[in-house]
């Protein structure tokens, strides 16, 4: 008989290192290449390429299910994180290390990818109905301390070490040294402290011919429900402003304000906006989520819109008027989060209303391939763009794309009683 374990023993433990390797990909990359001395322009384009593994994830996620178990899939993804965090340390010294880190960055997006199917499923069978909601909120809010170390304390500890050192390259390598000893203590503890659960099996028999024809089937459903374009939209245009922002808000940070920039260093970034700006996301993500509660998706879409597009004037503003300012930068910063964490609310809410009915599972993998591609193909031009026009009409640009998410909208058709009849347990 197999010895209990309880989920506080590896849910905090598994987001954090789902969330981890994601936040080293999109965020860490863009702040150690400007700080290495690559262009925005290559920055935008090159990392904007690494969301392509989240995009392509439904079309390998059967395969995770048939081939060997959720528990072997977390931990072989955590070693090969691992090591790919470990090989971008040793390149970065290197004549090559743009092109070499960028391949390493890819391995580890394919893998990071895998482990989410993986540790989402793993999540399922390890865990009764009742568990899974109960723990729904500590797998979260792990999952957001994970981006506040990532986004904050990673690159605060960096800037530290740029500064103390004088040795840029040398920083990044030891930064990313540590994250991957992080890595591989994660893969030891995981290796021995996931359980086991009777459900968590490969599956024996594997018929190609049924598996095509089920996958072709679930492709086919998702495209054929009412709406469908009006909601592929929207997945594609809600974030067009933001798919934007975020690629370019940490290098307008880091620019000197010669060059239009607020010239902050490492550690400020790292302070502004992997602290200051996650602890807003997170706070208006779950007020959002409280609003959505009470009064459902239909009634609180608007202002939801409103939220995630209106506070984007904020570096408007900061690109006009470049303040020196931490507790002015922090406020803005803080503010354009929030109303972004309460307007995604919306967006995610919809993946949800637009997943329900057969093939839920593939439906929602399917959604969240489309919300990479909305943020991957923005964020490709965007560092070009910026430096064409300077960042202030670049940031005047984001104001105008909020057109799109307006637009966008206004097309879709939701259930008065969506939200409500979840609410009510129905």
């Amino acid at each position: 008989m197999k010895k209990h374990i309880s989920p506080w023993a590896w849910i905090p433990t598994l987001y954090f290192a789902e969330a981890l390797p994601y936040v080293a990909v999109m965020t860490i990359s863009v702040v150690m290449y400007k700080r290495l001395g690559i262009s925005n322009t290559d920055i935008a384009l090159y990392t904007s390429w690494l969301y392509l593994p989240w995009v392509i994830k439904p079309f390998w996620s059967p395969f995770v299910d048939l081939l060997k178990t959720k528990r072997w899939w977390v931990t072989a993804m955590q070693l090969l994180i691992g090591a790919g965090l470990a090989g971008v340390a040793l390149t970065i010294p290197g004549p090559h290390f743009f092109q070499a880190t960028l391949a390493l960055f890819w391995l580890m997006a394919f893998s990071s990818a895998t482990h989410d199917i993986a540790a989402d499923g793993f999540y399922m069978l390890a865990l009764t109905p009742h568990e899974q909601s109960m723990y729904v909120g500590i797998r979260s809010t792990f999952y957001r301390i994970a981006t506040i170390a990532g986004q904050g304390l990673l690159i605060m500890l960096a800037g530290y070490m740029e500064t103390s050192t004088g040795r840029i390259p040398y920083a990044w390598t030891l930064t990313f040294m540590i994250l991957a000893g992080l890595f591989i203590a994660a893969f030891l503890y995981h290796l021995y402290r996931l359980p086991h659960p009777a459900t968590d099996r490969a599956a024996k028999e594997v018929n190609r011919s049924n598996l095509m024809k089920e996958f072709l089937a679930t492709f086919v459903s998702f495209f054929r429900k009412e709406g469908a374009w009006a909601a592929i939209l929207f997945m594609l245009l809600y974030r067009l402003p933001e798919a934007q922002l975020a690629k370019m808000a940490n290098l307008f940070l880091i620019d000197p304000i010669s060059e239009g920039g607020l010239g902050l260093s490492t550690q400020e970034v790292g302070f502004v906006q992997g602290t200051v700006g996650v602890i807003g996301l997170t706070l208006g993500g779950i007020i959002g989520g409280l609003a959505a509660a009470q009064g459902g998706l239909k009634r609180w879409l608007w202002p939801m819109v409103w939220a995630i597009s209106l506070p984007d004037l904020v570096y408007v503003y900061l690109s006009y008027a470049q303040p020196e300012s931490m507790w002015i930068i922090s406020t803005c910063i803080f503010t354009e989060q929030f109303g972004y964490g309460f307007g995604f609310t919306a967006y995610m809410l919809y993946l949800i209303y637009y997943s329900q009915g057969s093939h839920q599972t593939a439906h929602y993998a399917i959604c969240t391939a489309f919300m990479a591609l909305g943020m991957m193909l923005p964020g490709m031009v965007a560092g070009a763009l910026q430096e064409l026009v300077g960042y202030r009409h670049f940031f005047i640009w984001v104001m105008i794309c909020c057109a799109a998410t307006f637009g966008a909208t206004a097309l879709l058709k939701i259930d008065p009683e969506f939200g409500k009849k979840a609410r009510e347990g129905k």
